[in-house]
């Protein structure tokens, strides 16, 4: 069982850096840094956009619109992070 925690603790890890990517990559897109219309960039992209919409998309619904800024992936990440700290704190020491 403490395997399978570790797993989801790992995938959950993962999925924040996901996260950062993808925020970071949207950065890259806006100021012109990287070209959108390079092959790898796309895909990359589009993985990535893939990966995060579906859990960003509800959080957007709820947060209010701050204009350009899109507080949502912070708002998972700290959803993230609290999942982690719960599973770590009082799930994982009480599995056999």
């Amino acid at each position: 069982m403490r395997a399978l925690l570790d797993v989801i603790l790992i995938v959950l890890q993962l999925y924040v850096w996901v996260l950062i990517i993808n925020a970071v990559l949207s950065w890259l897109i806006a100021f012109n840094v990287v070209n959108p219309y390079n092959q790898v960039v796309r895909s990359i992209s589009e993985i990535v956009y893939r990966l995060t919409e579906p859990l960003l998309a509800p959080i957007r619904r709820f947060l209010p619109s701050f204009g350009g800024l899109d507080l949502s992936p912070m708002v998972l990440i700290l959803l993230i992070i609290f999942l982690q700290q719960f599973i770590g704190y009082y799930i994982y020491p009480n599995v056999f």
